[in-house]
């Protein structure tokens, strides 16, 4: 219920930053062109965000003829948490992870790497399956979505905002000057942003976490699939496709180091296990 709750609040603070920054560049104007890019925005990623991650990761479908274990434990976990059966996918890398993706429960895909099918034990795999579907479930890609394509219009509001301060712009509707404020869009917001981003995903990740073992009652397949795959990555990371996506897989598939790990969007793998290994099914 808490992690619901915050990730409305985040929602929240996120939508309003947007707004903030909208009126920041030009009064009540600003404030209305902000919302209405929002919006557009939000509904071209709701609906084609899912093809264009398949094409950039290269997946295909996967058949039941050549993945029945897969289509199996799928079709279980789907059964047990009340959901259609996705479409299923795979990518071709070594590097073990697997993610969720689509617009609505009807039209989800959870696509898997051929690295984490060798890795992981069956009863491993049923847990990051059923973690995945709990992202369905809780309509994470929605959540996921709304969240990035808010951060981006801040990032794209605090790219005009530098180009305002540069050539002298930066006034309100009343023509008054407002260096200050584009100053703190320019700078200040897409940090702000970008923080409410990771908190958000983070917390939907806790979630998934949750779901999925309390759906399956059993945390220790996907706590152990957790640590191996956390190795894994570390030794076969992804070395093609866009670090912007990190958060729709279940751990990070780029390499991420020092300060960068700080803006990490997926929760330590070590505080995610000891959740898991705490749970009371």
């Amino acid at each position: 219920m808490w992690n619901h709750v915050k990730t409305a609040l985040l929602l929240g603070a996120l939508s309003g930053l947007v707004l903030a920054a909208g009126y920041l560049m030009g009064g009540n104007t600003g404030l209305t062109v902000a919302l209405g890019f929002a919006v557009l925005m939000n509904f071209g990623m709701y609906f084609f965000s899912h093809k264009l991650v398949l094409a950039m990761y290269r997946a295909r479908p996967a058949t039941k003829n050549e993945y029945p274990k897969l289509h199996r434990i799928v079709e279980e976990i789907a059964h047990k948490i009340h959901l259609p059966k996705p479409a299923l996918y795979i990518v071709p890398t070594a590097t073990p992870n697997a993610f969720a993706t689509g617009p609505s429960p009807k039209k989800a895909v959870v696509a898997c790497t051929e690295g984490i099918l060798e890795l992981l034990s069956d009863h491993e795999l049923k847990g990051v399956l059923a973690h995945e579907l709990s992202h369905v479930k809780n309509r994470d890609m929605l959540v996921t979505t709304i969240a990035a394509t808010l951060a981006a219009v801040i990032s794209y509001l605090a790219m005009m905002a530098r180009f305002a301060a540069i050539f002298g712009g930066g006034r309100d509707e009343n023509g008054r000057g407002n260096i200050l404020g584009i100053l703190i869009l320019a700078v200040i917001a897409p940090i702000i942003a970008l923080i409410l981003q990771l908190a958000i995903s983070r917390s939907r990740e806790y979630l998934a976490d949750e779901t999925g073992a309390r759906t399956i009652k059993d945390p220790h397949g996907l706590a152990n699939a957790l640590n191996k795959l956390e190795h894994g990555n570390r030794a076969h990371p992804l070395r093609h496709g866009n670090p912007a996506t990190s958060s729709l897989f279940i751990v990070n598939p780029f390499t991420a180091g020092g300060i960068v790990s700080l803006f990490s969007t997926h929760p330590p793998t070590k505080a995610r296990v000891e959740r898991l290994m705490k749970m009371q099914v």
